[in-house]
């Protein structure tokens, strides 16, 4: 369990060859929310970079806004994808493969969330607040406790814009673009991904 020092620091975050670090800030962990998600495209991803099938388990995500987060080491090695050319901003380390953020096609909604099982010490997150997708046997997906994370969506998305905190995303340059291309998936690269649908 987290004491109270650690609620006043930084916490700590790797890509898996530890090429690319950084840290999220107390207040980045205090504001943020703790999801999971289910959803096809967050395991086509995982796929996509030859990680483990996280399938039937939830891949883990901690969402915060954009300014919250601080490269120390290794921002070079960022790079990016995207699984259909108007899908979600996916940010992983080049160097090595390892999935790390998600964030939005443009900063002015200053949301990024990162996989939980890279920050060094993932139980300072908290308890689990939403989860999206989740399977239900015969029927459609379910969304559980998605009130809580609508609401740190909005509430920080509108706090960033007013404060002007939204533009000091490291994600993206002055110019709103992200600060590397995209790599879009065909839609055969797509389709090896989703098992469930072939």
């Amino acid at each position: 369990m987290a004491g109270a020092a650690d609620r006043d620091a930084p916490l700590a975050f790797s890509c898996g060859c530890g090429a690319l670090r950084g840290d999220i800030s107390p207040a980045g962990l205090r504001h943020g929310t703790h999801v999971e998600c289910f959803c096809a495209d967050c395991r086509a991803n995982e796929l996509a970079h030859r990680q483990p099938d996280p399938a039937p388990d939830p891949v883990d995500l901690f969402q915060m806004a954009a300014h919250h987060v601080r490269f120390t080491a290794g921002q070079e090695h960022l790079a990016l994808l995207r699984l259909s050319p108007k899908g979600l901003l996916r940010w992983y380390a080049g160097c090595c493969g390892t999935p790390m953020f998600n964030t939005l096609a443009s900063p002015a909604l200053a949301f990024a969330a990162i996989r939980g099982p890279r920050l060094a010490d993932p139980a300072r997150l908290g308890p689990v607040r939403g989860r999206g997708f989740v399977p239900r046997p015969g029927g459609k997906p379910k969304m559980e406790g998605m009130a809580p994370v609508l609401w740190g969506l909005a509430s920080r998305a509108l706090a960033a814009r007013i404060s002007g905190k939204w533009r000091a995303n490291p994600f993206f340059d002055d110019n709103g673009a992200p600060i590397v291309p995209a790599g879009v998936l065909s839609r055969a690269e797509r389709a090896a991904l989703y098992p469930d649908r072939r």
